[in-house]
């Protein structure tokens, strides 16, 4: 693992439950170390499982068993640890106190930070084996399939917070001012279809037309006058001008 510490990056949690998540301590195949800060101000070790460490539940429960038997031992009960043969045996006194865990899908454990003394990173040993559990070991190495992982195993997402209610006059006042939106609503649709109805309206029809027949007109004329007679070829001959009036009498031979 790597002593250095540096800042968080991508992918890191910025808390792990109560805790403060401040900067990177170790990477390693089995999980990261990290700096955080307690509620109460203290400095405390975070040690978190890799996505790969934390998919495999026999890595998982190595994990899980170690900090439940160091919580153990300090209360007076010997776990596993301590039973072991000497080869992988580890006195209770010499592992750090535990301040909290999780052994959900995503386990972590907390304990005090101090420089010169082995922290949180303490419980990540007994995630990777080497030969077989039986003590001293025996036959070939072997390496996870997740041990190139360096990704942490980050707790799933809290469930949704319930929705933020509102104070009673903040709901008042919402309903005075729908109100009134509805209201002005209300009034200038009722103005659109009075214009409506007044452009749609239709005229008033014209007083029918009365014919008064009038008589036809009557020509004026003046009376009839007495007619002048016109002499006839018989009486007055060829070019001989008939007698006018006046001119002899009728035993007068002409």
């Amino acid at each position: 693992m790597s002593d250095v510490a540096t800042p968080l990056q991508y992918g890191d949690p910025p808390r792990l439950g109560p805790f403060l998540l401040q900067a990177r301590l170790r990477v390693g195949p089995a999980g990261l170390v990290y700096l955080g800060l307690a509620p109460d101000g203290r400095a405390v070790s975070v040690a978190v499982l890799t996505k790969g460490a934390a998919l495999d539940p026999a890595a998982r429960d190595r994990f899980v068993t170690g900090v439940r038997d160091a919580m153990a031992s300090r209360s007076g009960v010997r776990g596993w640890m301590s039973r072991a043969s000497r080869g992988r045996t580890a006195v209770a006194d010499t592992l750090p106190q535990v301040l909290a865990m999780d052994g959900g899908n995503a386990p972590w454990v907390v304990t005090p930070y101090e420089p010169e003394r082995a922290g949180a990173e303490r419980f990540l040993e007994p995630v990777l084996v080497s030969g077989t559990l039986i003590g001293e070991r025996h036959g070939p190495d072997f390496a996870p399939h997740w041990v190139g992982d360096r990704s942490p195993a980050l707790p799933p997402p809290p469930e949704g917070a319930p929705p933020l209610t509102e104070t009673r006059r903040s709901v008042v006042l919402a309903g005075v001012v729908l109100t009134v939106l509805l209201a002005l609503l209300a009034v200038m649709v009722w103005l659109l279809l009075r214009g409506d109805e007044e452009v749609d309206e239709p005229r008033r029809p014209l007083p029918s037309t009365v014919f008064v027949p009038t008589p036809p007109p009557v020509p004026t004329t003046t009376a009839p006058g007495r007619p002048t007679p016109s002499p006839s070829p018989s009486q007055s001959g060829s070019g001989t001008p008939g007698p006018q009036e006046g001119e002899g009498g009728d035993d007068e031979p002409i």
